[in-house]
């Protein structure tokens, strides 16, 4: 049992980075007034095109840049419709999702049952020899430690820097930012596309360092995870890392526990990151939100 414990965390620290990256990047968005429910897009586009271009390579990492640019291109198209032409959030979000859910599908079909060479699990000198908390924590790939660190790092800027302070401002409020001189629009457009790129990110994570390969619709709904994480932890930076940590080892139970011979209902967990999401949405609409950006709130009651 204790090694099925072991299992589960080491394959929710992976899960859970997929989960922690585009949840930070669709914090940076959040706190800049706008929503992405185009993450999982975003997420799905970056898994697609890191896979496509490391298999074309044969190098994993030209397939990370690769899903990077991918998933700022998605967020890029949200931004524009969003912020320019005033669009509603939530259904440009949705829109940008059954764009690449529908692009992938397409593109992607050549790629399936194909696998690539991951990037390598690096084993931290010293705290990866950590009896059991080592290979939790510390035996990883690159891409891992890189989500944990850009919790603080994100933090830092948005908390501690004139870039941030203008970030959270265009979040609040962005006519006194145009008032002051400021050009909140570009600020918005700049935090969003940032934002996607971050989700693009964990999908390149996903497929060229997670998994190996590449299936249709792998993300599973793990962007939507990622919007209902930022709303669930009140827009605060260490409360995202911990909660997409923890939904990534509920993700990992399930399979360990699958593994293990206990019937898990697939339907549900299908559906588990759809439900979630609708929750925390519901639960911010009819709240105060007195922790949420004010742009947000009123453009999430323009939609509601």
């Amino acid at each position: 049992m204790s090694n099925g414990i072991e299992q589960a965390l080491i394959g929710g620290v992976d899960a859970g980075t997929v989960i922690l990256l585009p949840a930070l990047g669709e914090l940076i968005s959040q706190r800049a007034g706008v929503i992405n429910l185009g993450t999982e897009g975003a997420l799905l586009a970056g898994a697609l095109t890191a896979f496509a271009a490391a298999s074309s390579t044969g190098s994993a990492w030209v397939g990370v840049g690769a899903g990077i640019l991918a998933g700022a291109a998605c967020g890029l198209l949200h931004a524009l419709v969003v912020v320019l032409r005033g669009a509603d959030q939530l259904a440009s979000g949705l829109v940008i999702w059954f764009l690449a859910l529908g692009m992938t599908s397409i593109f992607g079909s050549d790629y399936v049952g194909l696998t690539v060479d991951p990037l390598p699990v690096e084993k931290i000198p010293g705290l990866g020899s950590i009896p059991w908390l080592g290979p939790i924590l510390f035996t990883h790939d690159v891409l891992v430690y890189v989500g944990i660190l850009l919790a603080p790092l994100v933090w830092f800027v948005l908390w501690r820097t004139r870039v941030g302070l203008l970030v959270r401002a265009c979040g609040e409020r962005p006519e006194v930012v145009a008032t002051s001189g400021g050009h909140p629009r570009i600020v918005q457009i700049a935090a969003v596309t940032v934002g996607s790129a971050l989700a693009g990110l964990g999908g390149a994570q996903l497929s060229v360092a997670y998994v190996g390969n590449w299936f249709d619709n792998m993300t599973n709904g793990y962007g939507f995870v990622a919007v209902a994480v930022v709303l669930f932890a009140s827009w605060r930076t260490v409360r995202v890392l911990g909660g997409a940590l923890l939904f990534g080892v509920a993700l990992a139970s399930a399979s360990v526990l699958q593994a293990h011979g206990v019937s898990v209902n697939q339907y549900l967990l299908d559906a588990l990151p759809y439900l979630v999401t609708l929750f925390a949405l519901v639960a911010l609409t009819r709240s105060s939100g007195s922790d949420a950006p004010e742009a947000l709130r009123r453009a999430l009651s323009r939609s509601g």
